[in-house]
């Protein structure tokens, strides 16, 4: 229940804000559109490290080690994406001018939902673990549509660059 009106409140604040239409550009990069798309492909790359990581857990192969990096892994994702909502919800708001850009809006909304539901189901007692890998799987998936709505649509228009 948390998790969906965290998402929902996102959702509302987005609709109810007027953008500014004003990108901020992170130094390194060539535009604010450039950062959102690498910072955002970093964020997908690490979760794809969270769902490798949490599947050796739950299938027994994990050492200590798999265990740091797929807590510090999922920490480092999240951290990454907060500028990149920052900017998103700053400079454009909620968008329907497109399919793509209302998927986008909704998905980014979803994301902060979902993270909200799996970190409140990691710290209550007797949570199956079943049930953290479905919340893992469906994070993951989320951010993995918003990418697909985002930044691979900045790098088939713009390349690799920064």
């Amino acid at each position: 229940v948390v998790g969906s009106l965290v998402a929902v409140a996102l959702g509302v604040w987005a609709r109810q804000h007027v953008g500014t239409g004003v990108a901020v550009n992170l130094a390194g990069f060539s535009s604010g559109a450039a950062a959102k798309a690498w910072l955002g492909s970093a964020a997908l790359v690490l979760a794809i490290v969270q769902g490798v990581t949490g599947r050796m857990m739950m299938r027994g192969y994990a050492d200590p080690v798999t265990a740091v990096v797929h807590r510090w892994s999922g920490r480092a994702a999240v951290l990454v994406t907060v500028p990149v909502a920052a900017q998103c919800l700053y400079a454009f708001g909620w968008s329907g001018a497109t399919t793509s850009a209302l998927l986008h809006s909704a998905l980014g909304c979803l994301f902060y939902g979902a993270f909200v539901t799996k970190m409140l189901l990691l710290r209550r007692p007797g949570v199956p673990g079943w049930l953290l890998a479905v919340a893992g799987g469906v994070l993951l998936a989320v951010l993995a549509g918003v990418w697909l709505t985002s930044a691979l649509w900045f790098f088939a228009g713009h390349g690799l660059s920064f």
